[in-house]
């Protein structure tokens, strides 16, 4: 799958999650923790589940189904020209039986693994929809970390961009949830954020540092540091509104100041450069698609 492929599936999936494939009762039932919390580290720090754990996650509740799931993903794997045996590997594990123990075969699957298998999964299944959404995004997450360092700084903004882009939708989803409805009700809500991340500064503030027209979006005028900070306070004040069960405009406008100030007194702590003192980049995330197309085209 090449990267174009995946950013729509991507996006394909964080709509399933947003037109609602999960009604509002199922999103508070199903958390990340129900991945995180059967999520293992290797002795190398990479990420791996069990299949037999993940059954149970994903609500199957035989073996032999769940392996048909499974035995399709390893389809799919071998079909995107990946090795199967580096993302399922077959292992035995010793479990209680009564009185006595016995060997049972299990499967590590890697995080890309997971994301086939949801992919192969019951789509009738809300808890597949969730799934979905889950390891996709962290695998996502995950490529671009592992490539990071090759990248150029158009290229890191451009990848943090996508991510702001995705995690604003859940933002805004969240924030709904929390009794945030109308245009302006968010307009006020992100600026709250602003104000925490700023130093009080408010979105038109930003602007006008930056020399921007009204019109004009202010991440599409961040460098990568400052569309990182803001990505941060995005992902975090999402979690916390879920977590927390937040209810109430003020009481949301008011999450997002504190973990945008959070945020902000993290980079002081590091010895980081404020985001309104970061220098405003010559091209705008708009040009630099653009340059883009034009090279894939004359490619």
């Amino acid at each position: 799958m090449n990267e174009n492929e995946f950013n729509n599936q991507l996006h394909t999936l964080h709509e399933r999650v947003l037109s609602k494939a999960l009604t509002p009762e199922d999103e508070t039932n199903y958390t990340e923790s129900l991945f995180e919390s059967i999520r293992h580290i290797n002795e190398y720090g990479q990420d791996f589940w069990y299949a037999r754990e993940l059954q149970i996650a994903l609500e199957y509740k035989e073996w032999r189904n769940f392996n048909k799931v499974i035995e399709k993903a390893k389809a799919a794997c071998e079909g995107s020209k990946n090795s199967v045996s580096d993302h399922f590997v077959d292992v035995n594990k010793i479990v209680e039986a009564g009185v006595s123990t016995k060997d049972i075969g299990d499967i590590v699957l890697s995080r890309y693994a997971c994301y086939l298998i949801v992919q192969n999964g019951d789509p009738r299944k809300k808890v597949i929809a969730f799934g979905q959404s889950y390891f996709a995004v962290k695998t996502r997450q995950q490529e671009l970390i592992e490539h990071y360092e090759d990248l150029t700084e158009d290229q890191k903004r451009l990848a943090i961009r996508k991510e702001m882009t995705e995690h604003n939708k859940l933002l805004v989803a969240a924030a709904k949830d929390a009794g945030v409805e109308t245009s302006l009700e968010y307009a006020i809500f992100q600026n709250y954020g602003y104000m925490g991340l700023y130093g009080g500064l408010k979105a038109q503030d930003i602007k006008e540092r930056k020399g921007l027209k009204k019109s004009q979006n202010i991440l599409d005028h961040m460098g990568y540091e400052e569309l990182a900070a803001n990505l941060f306070r995005a992902t975090q004040t999402e979690a916390k509104l879920r977590r927390e069960h937040i209810q109430g405009k003020e009481k949301a406008n008011q999450t997002h100041y504190e973990v945008g100030k959070e945020v902000r007194d993290t980079i002081s702590r590091l010895g980081g450069t404020m985001p309104e003192n970061l220098p405003t980049p010559e091209k705008s995330i708009k040009q630099i698609e653009r340059e883009q197309k034009n090279l894939e085209k004359n490619n």
